[in-house]
C-alpha cells in the first residue's frame, strides 16, 4: 500500500508533522462551554439585582409604615369611642344585638351596629319616623311654640349627630384594615423580591462547575 506522503525540506530532508502535545495530558477548549440557565425567565428576572434590592426595600419600608399607620388609626378610633361611655342595651332590644349585649362600643364594627342597628332603629320610633329636618321644618312653621315637635327635634337632632359620629368613626377604621392589609402586601411582595436572586442560584447557579480560569 502507498504510505503518505510526507513534507521534505529544500535538501530532501523528511520532515516530520509535530504534533503538539497537551499539557498536563489535558485537551484545553479555547472557551469555556456556557450552560443554559435551567430558568431562563427567573434568570431574566434576576438580571437586575441592584435595581430590584433597590424597589424590594422602598416597597418594605412603605409597607411597614402602612402597618404602624393602620394600627395606631385602629387605637385613635378606639381613643375616640371609650370616653363616650356608649353601651349596647342590655337585654338587648334589638334581636341582631343580642351578642353585644352590655358591651361597649370600642371598635369601628360595633360603632356601625350601634348607629345603624339601634340608633338608627330607634329614630324610627321618633316623629312617626320623619327625620330631624322635616320635624324642624314644622317646628319653625308653626312658629316654634309646639313643645312636642321641639322635644322631637331635639331627639333627632341629638341622635342623628350620634348616628354620624358612630359612623365616621367606622369608615376611619376601615381606612385602618385597608391600610394595615396593604402594608402585609407590600412587605411581602418586598420579600419575594429580595428571595428573587437566591431562587436564581439555587435553580441555575448551584451544582454548576465554575468557569475555567475563574
Amino acid at each position: 500500500m502507498p504510505h503518505p506522503s510526507v513534507p521534505t525540506t529544500g535538501d530532501g530532508v523528511a520532515t516530520p508533522d509535530v504534533v503538539e502535545s497537551p499539557s498536563n495530558g489535558r485537551l484545553h477548549d479555547p472557551q469555556p462551554k456556557q450552560h443554559a440557565p435551567r430558568s431562563p425567565l427567573l434568570a431574566r428576572l434576576t438580571s437586575l439585582t441592584s435595581i430590584a434590592t433597590i424597589a424590594a426595600a422602598g416597597m418594605i419600608v412603605v409597607g411597614a409604615l402602612a402597618v404602624v399607620g393602620g394600627h395606631y388609626d385602629k387605637q385613635v378610633v378606639r381613643d375616640q369611642l371609650a370616653p363616650q361611655k356608649i353601651f349596647f342595651p342590655k337585654p338587648a332590644t334589638n334581636p341582631g344585638l343580642a351578642a353585644y349585649a352590655g358591651q361597649q362600643v370600642l371598635t369601628g364594627k360595633q360603632a356601625k351596629l350601634y348607629a345603624q342597628k339601634q340608633i338608627g332603629v330607634d329614630l324610627t320610633k321618633v316623629a312617626g319616623g320623619k327625620t330631624y329636618s322635616q320635624v324642624s321644618a314644622e317646628w319653625i312653621a308653626g312658629g316654634m311654640k309646639n313643645a312636642t315637635l321641639a322635644t322631637e327635634r331635639t331627639t333627632l337632632f341629638t341622635g342623628e349627630t350620634l348616628n354620624g359620629l358612630l359612623l365616621n368613626a367606622w369608615g376611619w377604621s376601615v381606612i385602618g384594615i385597608i391600610a394595615t392589609l396593604a402594608g402585609w402586601i407590600l412587605i411581602l411582595l418586598g420579600a419575594v423580591l429580595f428571595a428573587l436572586p437566591l431562587a436564581n442560584w439555587q435553580v441555575n447557579l448551584r451544582g454548576r462547575p465554575a468557569a475555567a480560569g475563574a
